[in-house]
């Protein structure tokens, strides 16, 4: 490929401008939720594989914890299985845990490790179980309407909630140049296996790696503010008061609140971005443009 003069001096100009932060970043751990649009075209399949490798080819450290819920729906279509939610949460009986097993620990993570490998990574996929990467316990949920006095507890089977991060495996896989690629299921203290939502997954990982970004790729444009502007650049104590005026409300609650407890819990950022752009990871953490919603805990970042 030959690069016209106006081509190639362009091509520069990104470079140094992406200088600056690839050298802030080296050797700084990034969790990168992956899942939803970003995964359903080819083109944006192999902007993110190609992204993740760059990032390990100049000395950051990307952890990628991925989701499934459109594969799971599908298979579980095939089956005759019938779905049921509660408050947006899968209620995961046994038999439908088997098949998020199948397809988040199977299918969907060995086709992600299979991308990043393609484009030249050394990417390793796990889940939970591996050596106990995921530690879980069962997520009691409640819901409560205007007309209960008191929350009814619902039980929503085979869903957890992280309760601790074996560490020391992804820090051996991350010193040898691996990428590791996490499916977001957990194991119970008799071995029993969650169902566990992928934000909330690597909002866990994020914290306990002390990583520097926590990166949620969605299928938005980031935060909205009530004009349908995106909002960037919060600080913790904006984001609580974008949830008590309603600006953030529905769908992105728990997107917001996993991105705010890791930021409290010792991430530096958390960036909400729109997984339909290409490139979005790289354009987020290189360039001064950015395509989503930054939420920090300092004053300046």
């Amino acid at each position: 490929m030959t690069l016209s003069r106006e081509a190639a001096t362009q091509f520069a100009q990104v470079l140094s401008e992406a200088l600056p932060y690839i050298r802030r970043f080296v050797g700084k751990t990034l969790v990168i939720k992956y899942g939803g649009n970003a995964m359903e075209s080819e083109e944006l399949k192999t902007g993110f594989a190609r992204d993740i490798v760059l990032m390990k080819a100049v000395g950051i450290n990307p952890v990628v914890v991925h989701g499934g819920g459109p594969q799971i729906a599908e298979l579980l279509k095939r089956l005759n299985i019938e779905s049921h939610f509660i408050d947006g949460m899968r209620v995961t009986d046994s038999q439908t845990m088997d098949v998020v097993e199948m397809v988040l620990g199977g299918q969907v993570n060995k086709s992600i490790v299979n991308l990043i490998n393609g484009h030249g990574g050394s990417a390793i996929g796990l889940t939970g179980k591996d050596a106990q990467l995921i530690r879980a316990k069962k997520l009691h949920a409640s819901r409560q309407t205007p007309e209960m006095t008191k929350p009814e507890i619902i039980d929503i089977g085979q869903v957890g909630e992280v309760t601790g991060v074996n560490t020391e495996l992804l820090d051996m896989l991350v010193r040898g140049n691996f990428i590791p690629v996490i499916a977001p299921i957990g194991v119970g203290q008799d071995g029993e296996s969650y169902n566990i939502n992928a934000d909330l997954v690597a909002g866990k990982v994020a914290e306990a790696l002390k990583a520097e970004k926590l990166m949620l790729l969605t299928n938005i444009a980031g935060l909205m503010d009530k004009e349908g502007k995106v909002l960037t650049g919060l600080t913790t104590a904006q984001v609580d008061g974008l949830i008590a005026d309603g600006t953030i409300y529905g769908g992105m609650l728990p997107k917001i609140r996993c991105a705010l407890e890791a930021v409290q819990g010792g991430v530096h950022s958390a960036h909400i971005i729109d997984g339909r752009v290409p490139n979005a990871v790289l354009l987020e953490i290189f360039t001064d443009v950015g395509v989503g919603t930054l939420i920090t805990n300092r004053k300046h970042h």
